[in-house]
């Protein structure tokens, strides 16, 4: 990961960033450059060298957006545009969103101060945008006709006002807003506190992500933007297991991880091998008296979480949403269960017409990750993911914290999988088995039927062929 020296000059060739020491005041009088970046990888956090100081967040599979310094204020240029996501490996989706990336990059500033904000409008329809949770005047709000015209194709827009409370916020057009979320337009703010806050601890890593869906078909490039609730891609900043990148930290420290939701349904987040607790929402942060420890915390619509723990477990932990089918690629939503189900006569009959034809399910879906078959171009597989141990089975909204004890301090690098301790890993036991023995208990708690059915019935569970009530 490069310096924000590199960064600049890297961004200056890809898009123009200008360094506030190198601007002229002619160039301080003219809109300034857009930097784009299109790179999926987790870029380095952008240490500030202009205005006030802060500890910068890290931003999953994104970036944060350089600024200039214009007698004071804060400058940033947004372009919302249309762009190439790459959401995992050898797949790639054709999105909506600014700087060359969906989500967009993230926007960090101090508490006080007067930020301003250009817009340009390279969409195929107008568009605005909302600074969600700020506190800011009505006209700067974005919501397009209520509070402002929308910004029409070609042009640009101003927005201005001054950060006035510390925490974590989004940004998302508030113009065709279904189409245009549904396409990827969106974004992560985060205001750093100007003065040390009683209930803002300082910590050694910060990172940051928005939780997002699309419905894109097998071998297609463009989501469905009137999908309501029956999504097949669950996204963490646009990217699905294993294209997620993992979070690397040092034993021992501090950790603050910020999460955004800007999907159609809730999405309980879960770590494992840590207890965190909830340190902050869009509101702010929260009371210390409100805070107890958790290990999964539910992230509903148009919400953000902030959790903070100790990283002192070393390993490779899961950090998922435990909506199991939130933690699946290109799932769809009309497959029978079949599990129990022995239906090789029928497959003997259906080869005879279908030499391809392949039983599945009748054993669970992880026969999905060892099967080689064909799949549509620009598809990835619904469970895949290779571990140390083999498959890891997972995918959509799904990472790695990697806890390490030589890891560096500011080191953002993958360590690699985790070297276990001899005698550290679930094994096989090749041991004598003796017969199970049955559990035995006085029961009759229950009350009793006033008649009994002539024949017991036995009850098998079917999946629902929906989950539009979730």
């Amino acid at each position: 990961m490069s310096s924000r020296r590199d960064f600049f000059r890297m961004a200056g060739i890809a898009g123009g960033a200008v360094a506030a020491s190198a601007v002229s005041r002619v160039a301080m009088a003219a809109l300034p450059e857009p930097v784009i970046q299109t790179s999926s990888d987790t870029m380095a956090p952008l240490v500030p060298e202009t205005g006030r100081s802060y500890n910068p967040v890290v931003t999953l599979n994104g970036w944060t957006l350089p600024w200039r310094m214009n007698q004071g204020v804060k400058e940033f240029h947004l372009v919302a545009e249309p762009v190439v996501r790459e959401m995992a490996p050898g797949f790639k989706a054709h999105l909506w969103g600014y700087n060359g990336q969906s989500p967009g990059p993230t926007i960090e500033v101090v508490e006080g101060d007067r930020v301003r904000l250009y817009v340009t409008n390279r969409l195929p329809e107008h568009t605005s945008i909302h600074w969600h949770g700020q506190r800011l005047p009505n006209g700067m709000d974005g919501v397009a006709g209520l509070n402002q015209p929308a910004i029409p194709v070609g042009k640009t827009y101003v927005y201005e006002f001054v950060a006035r409370r510390p925490g974590t916020f989004m940004y998302h057009p508030h113009a065709d807003e279904m189409t245009q979320m549904a396409m990827g337009m969106m974004g992560f703010w985060v205001t750093h506190p100007k003065n040390k806050n009683p209930l803002i601890d300082e910590v050694n890593r910060d990172f940051c992500f928005l939780l997002n869906a699309f419905d894109i078909d097998p071998g297609s490039y463009t989501p469905k933007t009137t999908t309501m609730l029956e999504f097949n891609l669950w996204a963490w900043n646009s990217r699905i297991f294993p294209g997620v990148d993992s979070l690397n930290v040092r034993l021992n420290d501090k950790v603050r991880i910020r999460v955004g939701n800007l999907t159609m349904t809730n999405h309980p987040i879960h770590l494992h091998g840590h207890e965190f607790l909830v340190t902050g929402t869009d509101g702010g942060p929260t009371p210390k008296s409100t805070r107890w420890y958790e290990v999964t915390t539910d992230v509903a619509v148009g919400q953000m979480r902030q959790i903070e723990f100790l990283a002192d477990e070393e390993g490779d932990w899961a950090f998922h949403c435990h909506k199991s089918h939130h933690t699946m690629n290109a799932m769809g939503h009309d497959v029978p269960n079949l599990i129990g189900v022995d239906h090789r006569g029928v497959a003997k009959k259906i080869k005879g017409l279908l030499p391809e034809y392949m039983v599945m399910g009748e054993r669970g879906m992880a026969d999905m990750t060892e099967m080689e078959m064909p799949i549509p171009d620009n598809t990835v597989p619904m469970m895949t993911g290779e571990g140390p141990f083999g498959s890891v089975e997972m995918g959509g909204m799904f990472s790695v914290l990697k806890v390490r004890k030589n890891q560096k301090h500011g080191d953002y690098k993958d360590p690699g999988w985790f070297k276990h301790p001899a005698g550290t890993v679930a094994h096989e036991y090749t041991g004598p088995l003796s017969e199970p023995a049955r559990f035995k208990s006085e029961g009759g708690q229950s009350m009793p039927r006033a008649k009994k059915p002539d024949k017991a019935v036995e009850v098998r569970a079917r999946k629902p062929t929906s989950h539009s009530d979730h």
